[in-house]
């Protein structure tokens, strides 16, 4: 019998034979991060995925590829075993096996890889996403020549929604966000990328997790290129942080509901894989808050002049909040660091306009006063004024002027 090691070249021949629905994306040191960080930084810029997330890795080598792997998942995140990989199977195109239609559930980007996936691929598909899914992006996904259909509150009840549909029509395909073999292989292709892009082994990798899914494929890459000991960062946010209580707990933990707006993240129980890889690879859990994520959006946006999703801030944090320092302190991290790479997952659930609601949300305006011009072109434009005098912050500045100074006089 043929040893598993030959079946996955066989599976990366193939990949590369037909060519994959993702493009390798751009790696490059930020100083302004390094600045920060204390320590040289690299990011990988998944936000430039003709799809705008690190998504279409998985999904689209999924949706894509002609080879069938262990519906059980085991050897997959390790060295497959021989026992497994008797089912791997050659098979024909996707349409040729009775595929008549692709069924994803996503809070945006999974869905977006997978309308883009199924487009290229002549296949039809439906995305099923939670209410908190911005219009814009249900929108995008429609351009995408998707169905869309909008269903519960978080994804996970969009998921169960998702199952249903499959199961009650034959010929429809259930195309999982994150929680695939084939999605974590896909995701791997990151790391064979840093392979040919860096120059030494990384110090660290940092990332965010929702379901789990690019945790998985990164750590199976850093495997198969001889880096196990390269940690990584996992990074949520509280209200979405499934993966956190998970390691905490030493068991799957279900959060009862999501609180956090980075809601790309919000699953309620990280996949099983995840945790059984948080215990065979240096990995480190951290969690930050949605006001640290937005607060990592605008800063990065300042810096690197890229809009990233608050998923995505989430990740940024670790740098941004000093987690990667505070990890050295505590010598989770080395010292002498060699280089991070912070994956830049991107996000299609960002705007300027969404940026303002989430800090509106969370209380991070301050009260602000606009000045409406006309443009060259006659377009109406926004500009930032000072508060006019005697307004409703000076008067409430001179009340608590007043109040201190009636205490101190009381002193």
């Amino acid at each position: 019998m043929a040893e598993p090691s030959d079946f996955m070249g066989l599976a990366h021949s193939n990949m590369k034979k037909q060519g994959p629905l993702h493009v390798a994306t751009p790696l490059r040191e930020s100083l302004a991060l390094t600045k920060v960080a204390g320590t040289s930084v690299y990011i990988k810029l998944e936000s430039s995925q003709p799809t705008g997330s690190f998504k279409i890795r998985g999904i689209g080598h999924l949706c894509k590829t002609d080879c069938k792997y262990p519906g059980s998942g085991e050897g997959v995140g390790g060295k497959p075993t021989a026992a497994t990989w008797p089912w791997f199977v050659p098979l024909d195109k996707w349409s040729e096996r009775g595929c008549k239609r692709f069924v994803c559930c996503s809070g945006g980007n999974a869905g977006m890889a997978a309308a883009y996936s199924a487009r290229h691929l002549s296949i039809p598909a439906t995305i099923v996403v939670p209410s908190v899914t911005p219009p814009s992006t249900v929108q995008r996904l429609k351009d995408e020549g998707a169905d869309v259909i909008i269903h519960g509150k978080a994804l996970n009840e969009s998921i169960s929604y998702g199952e249903e549909l499959v199961a009650n029509n034959p010929g429809s395909v259930f195309i999982s966000p994150f929680d695939d073999p084939l999605i974590w292989e896909g995701h791997s292709s990151l790391v064979r990328e840093l392979e040919e892009d860096l120059k030494e082994k990384p110090g660290a990798v940092v990332l965010s997790v929702g379901g789990g899914g690019l945790m998985n494929g990164v750590v199976e890459g850093l495997r198969h290129a001889g880096w196990a000991d390269v940690p990584v960062v996992a990074m949520e946010t509280h209200g979405a942080h499934s993966f956190n209580a998970a390691v905490k707990a030493g068991r799957l933990v279900t959060l009862p509901e999501i609180t956090s707006i980075a809601t790309t993240l919000g699953l309620a129980t990280v996949s099983a894989q995840s945790l059984k890889l948080s215990g065979e690879h240096p990995v480190f859990s951290e969690v930050v808050t949605d006001q640290d994520a937005v607060r990592a959006v605008e800063r990065f946006l300042d810096d690197e002049k890229i809009l990233v999703e608050p998923a995505c801030g989430a990740t940024l944090a670790a740098v941004y909040c000093g987690i990667i320092e505070r990890l050295q302190g505590e010598g989770k991290l080395k010292q002498a660091l060699g280089p991070v790479v912070v994956v830049v997952c991107g996000g299609n659930n960002i705007s300027m306009e969404q940026l303002r609601g989430f800090k509106k949300k969370l209380g991070m305006l301050e009260q602000q006063f606009f000045i409406t011009i006309r443009g060259p072109c006659g377009h109406a434009l926004q500009l930032d004024a000072a508060p006019p005098p005697g307004g409703a912050a000076s008067k409430r500045k001179k009340k608590r002027k007043k109040k201190l100074k009636k205490i101190n006089n009381n002193k």
